[in-house]
């Protein structure tokens, strides 16, 4: 006679397998339609550029069209509650970018918990900001700057693309850490701040790499450090902001999302998939070129990577006093 204990094993076990099969069946299946990629910033910037990357690997990997479609506004508070409130089902995704850990403590009125109510995926890259003057400033070096500004307490202005953008954290966090007083001068954007740089109005933006490479390459900007921990194989030559305010580092990020309870083979699925298409060389050149630096890995590591930046930004915005527009 077989012991209770094995034909109990041997059920469960066999129950398992039949309950896996619908997942296994499901994930085979997966995408047989068209699946959305929702940004919730308008196109044409690095946001936007990774994303269709992204979205095209995927397209040719698995058959079906991933198309990027564009819901801007409120720093994509927008786009992110249409993807918190989709189908969880595989066919809403969301490109999730620094703007998302920065506006837990921005906004106090959301109808949605971005940690609790979107699920992460992969994070593809690690994005950078240069430190960026206009050339009439007389600093060439961060300690110079430093200098610069505390003999001019009130009288240097820095630009960002808006009230609680990640150029307007970065540059507080900077305060923050060297007691500096600048004065924050908002724009609808980063390329007219970067703009207004270039014509002297505004004296110091922490842009965005893909904003600002080609005027430093120009000689219409000078760069005087990047924000990431290491240097950028696109700026060689610029030190990072470390090297002079030991312990500083505002890197932002750039990864996919979907809704919670998107059924895990469908995450592990384009996970995998998302990963082989960082290991591609022409994938990593662009988003290199885009000032980034190839990451992957697994849905954890991105979801520990947003919960460490929701924190850290989090004081910032306390300590700022930064409120949204």
């Amino acid at each position: 006679m077989k012991s209770p204990r094995r034909t109990f094993l041997r059920l469960a076990m066999g129950a398992a397998a039949l309950s896996a099969v619908p997942r296994i069946a499901r994930a085979q299946a997966y995408p047989s339609r068209p699946v959305r990629i929702i940004v919730g910033f308008p196109p044409g910037g690095a946001t936007d550029i990774q994303a269709r990357l992204m979205g095209q690997w995927l397209s040719d990997r698995l058959g079906q069209p991933f198309i990027v479609e564009n819901r801007a506004g409120a720093s994509g508070n927008i786009g992110t509650e249409a993807v918190a409130k989709a189908p969880a089902d595989g066919y809403t995704l969301l490109q999730i970018v620094t703007p998302h850990a920065i506006n837990a403590a921005l906004y106090t009125n959301l109808s949605f918990d971005f940690i609790r109510d979107i699920a992460p995926v992969i994070c593809a890259a690690r994005l950078a900001y240069v430190v960026v003057v206009n050339p009439s400033v007389s600093a060439t070096t961060i300690p110079e700057f430093i200098a610069y500004a505390k003999a001019n307490p009130g009288k240097i202005n820095y630009g960002s693309a808006g009230q609680g953008t990640p150029q307007n954290i970065a540059c507080e966090l900077f305060k923050m850490m060297t007691g500096l007083n600048l004065v924050h001068v908002p724009y609808k954007g980063g390329a007219p701040a970067v703009a207004d740089l270039i014509a002297g109005h505004v004296q110091v933006i922490f842009a965005p790499v893909s904003e600002s490479i080609q005027q430093i390459k120009a000689g219409k900007l000078r760069a005087l450090a990047v924000t990431t921990a290491a240097r950028l194989n696109v700026l060689p030559d610029v030190p990072t902001m470390a090297d002079f305010v030991p312990g500083y580092e505002a890197s932002g990020f750039a990864g996919i999302g979907v809704p919670r309870n998107t059924p895990a083979e469908i995450i592990t699925m384009l996970n995998k998939e998302l990963n082989a298409g960082l290991a591609d060389s022409k994938v990593r050149a662009r988003i290199v070129d885009l000032g980034g630096t190839v990451l992957g890995g697994s849905p954890a590591e991105f979801g520990a990577i947003i919960s460490e930046a929701t924190e850290k930004w989090a004081k910032v915005i306390k300590f700022a006093g930064i409120k949204a527009d």
